[in-house]
């Protein structure tokens, strides 16, 4: 099965690793609600265990780097199915820690191996998907990113609210079912879906093209590649931002005399509607498929006029009084209905919904065209590490975010009463998406010249490898 190759062969394998390039947000997302729990097993702060997160955030990017440069010079499928089993294991080692420090060595190690199901994973995948679609179907896989941070949340709350080693063990279950999965999979050829290699790959010649050390100047003289991989550091302490919705929502519960447990289900509730938007990142897959098509400028303009565009109105959202209207004293279901009715039944709380989810699918459009247009501009043997690269810069901007703001908002709460501290702090750290649009903006400068660049270089190449003997086994080629 893994040699077919046809149409739901291909589909199948996008499906598994678009599903899987999930859970290595269901693997951080797992951890934060049991913060406590694990903290009062160990007997130790929840700051020590907050940290475990945190070093996972970094390891992970790191480790991704060193496994997208591996997973470009050689066979990808292995490197996959050990990180799975990896960060399985980790998993597993999680559950059985009897103390902080074997829980602390497991995480790590399972970050080791999530870095590689997100890196060497985009490499196949950019090389299962045809150029006119790539935006498409990149829009799934940044979704299902999110919806892993989702997932895993939930399924930290739910499973181990009795017991915080259960989550664990369930989630290494699904490790060993994902290495069955990978390995099942197509083997794709590298190159084999981009047009210029087709022909020559269909006929049994290989791409023996393969990423060495020398070719970091190569990467970086596409400068569309420096304005990708930068741009993801402001963007990532906007991004991360947004994490603190539940709180800003909470508050206004609160300053309108809600109760405090009612006010965190209203939050947790409120926030979750406000950012259903990022959803309609497929949207902007789509739209910016069809721009690329007429101008090869097009997924970087989406991008740049996204970002751009979403500053004015989170500044609106943050600001926009709204009244709630739900049941001060009913259970969390009452309360969550309630919630949602008064979209529709209340003006005030349905403008700054509708706000809120033009926002965010705004600022979602530019996932898919960043995924997108690594593969655009770059060959086969670097798209696994140029996507590494922005994934450790997105990594650095998450954890900056994640540092200032608290700062922010405790220095703002001596000058704004809560909740206008909060409202103050969001809307500065939006502001954070200009620098990020303005790169997205001189990306769409040099877009156009590195694809045709890539174009004329695949041309070159499809030539040597149609003269290639198809059984000729000789050394690979170093990327000019």
């Amino acid at each position: 099965m893994t040699t077919t190759g046809g149409r739901t062969h291909r589909i199948y394998s996008v499906v598994v690793f678009i599903v899987l390039a999930s859970l290595d947000n269901v693997a951080v997302g797992l951890i934060p609600p049991l913060y406590g729990s694990i903290a009062d097993s160990f007997d130790v702060p929840q700051g020590l265990v907050g940290t475990v997160t945190a070093v996972s955030f970094l390891v992970s990017a790191v480790a991704s780097v060193a496994w997208a440069y591996y997973g470009d010079r050689g066979n990808r499928k292995p490197l996959l199915m050990i990180g799975t089993v990896l960060w399985a294991a980790g998993m597993t080692g999680s559950g059985l820690a009897g103390t902080y420090l074997l829980f602390f060595v497991s995480q790590v190690a399972a970050a080791v191996g999530l870095g590689a199901v997100s890196s060497v994973g985009f490499s196949v995948v950019s090389d299962l998907i045809k150029p006119k679609r790539r935006g498409l179907v990149m829009s799934f896989w940044g979704l299902s990113q999110g919806a892993g941070t989702f997932f895993g949340t939930l399924i930290g709350g739910v499973l181990g609210a009795s017991d915080w080693r259960r989550p664990f063990f369930v989630l290494s279950v699904v490790g060993l079912v994902a290495t069955v999965a990978y390995f099942f999979t197509y083997d794709i050829r590298r190159g084999q879906s981009d047009t210029e290699l087709a022909g020559a790959i269909a006929e049994g010649h290989d791409y023996d093209y393969r990423i060495s050390r020398k070719s970091l100047p190569s990467i970086v003289q596409r400068r569309t590649n420096v304005w990708l991989i930068l741009q993801g550091l402001p963007a990532q302490i906007a991004f991360g931002s947004l994490v603190w919705l539940p709180v800003l929502f909470r508050e206004r519960a609160i300053d309108q005399g809600y109760p405090e447990h009612t006010a965190i289900v209203v939050g947790s509730i409120f926030a979750t509607m406000f950012q259903l938007g990022g959803a309609l990142s497929i949207v902007g897959g789509l739209v910016g498929d069809k721009l690329q098509r007429r101008t090869l400028r097009g997924r970087a303009l989406v991008s740049a006029v996204g970002i751009l565009a979403a500053v004015p109105l989170y500044l609106v959202l943050f600001f926009l009084p709204f009244k709630i209207e739900v049941p001060a004293d009913a259970g969390s279901g009452a309360i969550v209905v309630a919630a949602l009715k008064s979209v529709v039944t209340v003006p005030s709380v349905g403008i700054t919904f509708l706000i809120a989810i033009v926002a965010l699918a705004l600022t979602s459009a530019n996932s898919p065209n960043w995924f997108a247009l690594i593969a655009d501009i770059n060959p086969p043997e670097y798209r696994g590490t140029v996507y590494s690269l922005g994934n450790l810069t997105n990594g650095v901007g998450r954890a900056i975010g994640n540092g200032l703001i608290p700062v922010a908002f405790a220095v703002l709460a001596s000058h704004y009463a809560s909740p206008l501290n909060y409202s103050v702090g969001l809307a500065a750290f939006q502001l954070f998406f200009i620098p990020t649009g303005i790169m997205y903006w001189l990306a769409s400068r040099s877009s156009p010249r590195d694809i045709k660049g890539l174009h004329r270089l695949l041309e070159e190449r499809a030539e040597v490898t149609a003269h290639t003997p198809i059984d000729d086994d000789a050394q690979h080629h170093t990327p000019r």
